[in-house]
């Protein structure tokens, strides 16, 4: 089950911050290090930056809009752009796939996959950029003409999590740059890598300066700093819901736009009639893909009770012959945690399952021997699980599974819906008249049928959540559409 850990890393990256289309240190000329959460040392030193940098950061991207060509340039020179991005992430992804490897401890070849994942989804808005269309109301009146032009909101702040630290950037900054808008990035402090290699990549591919700038350092100063800043118009953050309520009461004192993607909760519903192999293969990467550090991870599995011991066999099978290792090493399917606090959170929600009476059935340990000095625990699933225990109902960003039976598809709607999450859902079953009718009533802004996390439709679609699980989309044209205003024109015509 377990790897021993790679010899030999790359020497530790340094960074500085990315304003007005170079990088500079930061004003107060602090620096901090980020350490590998499988070993413990040192993989890169960045730039500590404060209010002073958010200030310069700002003032930059409100010239690139104000008085650039970004906003107003001809879409096809704005997807030409956006499509050389696409090129030259996908050159670089061994590279980019390594800086998110070493920082988050996610393994490298699904570290490499995010940096070519993130250039489809720039290829899609550059698809986009070039059908953007607006409205015109010609036939009400025959003295008035109604125009409805769709702008660019002007200069965002983009606050992203580091569970995915390239992929969660990417779905902004595409349609961003999509729409004509400038930018600010704020990375998380423990994977910042990636987006200042985005930059070199944004630049590199002909972006004016000023329109993408990067602000690295704690979210109390730069993320508080951006959030409360009058001359940025629109937030995009994702995150948990504590720090997106956060998020809106900051926002509220300059009326600014804003947009969340927060926690889950999300429930993985089996019926009798799935096809087992597929749906047991499905529900381990649905908790276990990244550590379990997902917001869409399908950490609740509600299996029908006619199937639930040959199902849950199966996955504690699948479960227990994972490898568990350096996310360096070739074949290593499930990495560490990413820092100590998390395998701390982590650690306390096993305790409590198993204090709830709830059956552990495989797991439940933090990793010992060669794996010693990493944040490594074993994939845990948890059997029996009452709907009201806090492994059920409380976001652990973690590989820990609760599986609860359930008689019926009334029973599986409610207990997939007492929750105060509603970002993802799925639905197993070759009953289209079930699964298209549970699908209906689950309350998430997200539900696959017969797969979970892409059934083929990974851009084109929108993401996003109900309830705590936030508002606004990602992806998808509803995706371009956070990053644009509405403007009616009303143009009365001249007599003749």
């Amino acid at each position: 089950m377990m790897q021993t850990l790679a010899e030999k890393k790359p020497e530790p990256a340094t960074y500085e911050l990315y304003i007005d289309g170079a990088p500079v240190a930061a004003a107060a000329g602090r620096t901090t290090e980020r350490r590998s959460p499988s070993d413990g040392t040192v993989v890169g030193r960045y730039a500590r930056g404060d209010r002073a940098d958010v200030d310069l950061a700002v003032a930059a991207a409100r010239r690139a809009f104000d008085e650039g060509p970004w906003p107003a340039l001809a879409a096809p020179k704005r997807a030409a752009i956006l499509r050389r991005t696409a090129e030259l992430l996908r050159d670089r992804s061994e590279r980019i796939g390594m800086r998110i490897c070493l920082e988050l401890g996610k393994p490298i070849k699904m570290a490499q996959g995010e940096a070519v994942l993130a250039a489809e989804v720039f290829e899609y808005y550059a698809a986009l950029a070039l059908d953007q269309r607006d409205e015109a109301i010609s036939r009400h009146t025959p003295v008035a003409l109604g125009l409805i032009l769709k702008e660019p909101v002007g200069v965002v702040a983009m606050i992203t999590p580091w569970n995915y630290p390239l992929m969660s950037l990417v779905w902004k900054v595409a349609p961003a740059l999509a729409a004509g808008c400038t930018m600010i990035a704020k990375p998380a402090s423990l994977t910042p890598g990636s987006a200042l290699e985005l930059a070199t990549v944004l630049a590199d591919a002909g972006l004016p300066t000023g329109v993408y700038n990067v602000v690295t350092g704690g979210g109390s100063e730069v993320g508080q700093a951006l959030i409360e800043h009058p001359q940025v118009d629109k937030i995009s953050f994702t995150g948990s819901t504590e720090v997106g309520q956060a998020v809106m009461r900051g926002a509220a004192s300059t009326v600014k736009k804003v947009s969340l993607e927060l926690g889950g909760k999300s429930p993985n519903i089996v019926f009798a009639d799935a096809d087992l192999k597929q749906a047991v293969r499905s529900a381990y990467w649905a908790i276990f893909l990244n550590t379990g550090q997902a917001c869409q991870a399908g950490s609740r599995l509600l299996v029908q009770r006619e199937i639930h011991d040959e199902f849950v066999d199966a996955l504690v099978k699948m479960t227990r012959d994972s490898k568990v290792g350096d996310p360096l090493a070739d074949g290593t399917q499930i990495g560490p945690l990413v820092d100590e606090n998390q395998l701390s959170v982590v650690m306390d929600y096993i305790g409590q399952g198993r204090a709830c009476g709830a059956a552990m059935l495989t797991g439940g340990h933090r990793l010992s021997g060669p794996l010693a000095a990493g944040f490594f625990v074993e994939p845990t699933i948890f059997d029996n699980v009452g709907a009201d225990r806090a492994i059920a109902r409380e976001e652990i960003f973690g590989p820990v599974l609760a599986v609860t039976p359930f008689d019926t598809a009334d029973d599986a709607v409610r207990i997939a819906n007492d929750s105060s999450y509603g970002l993802a859902a799925a639905v197993w079953g070759q009953n289209v008249n079930t699964v298209i009718g549970v699908s209906k009533r689950l309350r998430a802004g997200t539900v696959w049928i017969n797969s979970y996390y892409d059934a083929g439709l990974p851009f084109c679609m929108p993401m996003g959540g109900y309830k705590a699980s936030g508002f606004g989309r990602e992806l998808g044209r509803e995706g371009l559409a956070e990053y644009l205003e509405v403007k009616a024109v009303h143009f009365r015509l001249p007599k003749a």
